[in-house]
């Protein structure tokens, strides 16, 4: 499969805006939401929450680094992204499940299960942006 597929325009603005996002939310993993994101960590986790906060806030970072600037890896680089979200979600069904408030909105069962049916469209997002659908469709 080819690591990079050239992109539309509007490919290109949306995987953009995915990229500045996840620089913003692993920055605030690291710094002013550190707490509220501990609030998604499932208490199965085996490891300290915070270690957990702080290793995907790197990983974001690091993936929206990526996503902004390795033309080269665009493609493999939207999967990871799109597993990265899905490997997240038990975290955002912890959360709802366990009633966790966090970010001064997720503070009712109706907002935090609206949180759950957004991470199918970031999934989608970080696999069309980066053109990783199309170079799996191009390789049938």
């Amino acid at each position: 499969m080819k690591n990079y597929i050239p992109t539309t325009t509007t490919q290109n603005i949306f995987r953009i805006i995915l990229a500045s996002f996840m620089l913003i939310a692993g920055y605030s993993h690291l710094t002013f939401f550190r707490v509220d994101f501990q609030a998604q960590v499932p208490d199965w986790v085996p490891v300290s929450k915070d270690l957990v906060v702080i290793l995907s806030g790197i990983v974001e970072i690091t993936l929206g680094l990526a996503l902004m600037f390795w033309k080269a890896q665009r493609v493999t680089i939207g999967w990871f992204l799109g597993i990265f979200f899905i490997l997240v979600f038990p975290g955002n069904i912890a959360q709802y499940m366990e009633q966790r408030d966090a970010f001064g909105s997720l503070d009712t069962d109706q907002a935090r299960l609206m949180r759950l049916f957004f991470q199918p469209v970031l999934i989608a997002w970080a696999i069309w942006s980066t053109g990783a659908w199309k170079a799996y469709n191009e390789r049938k």
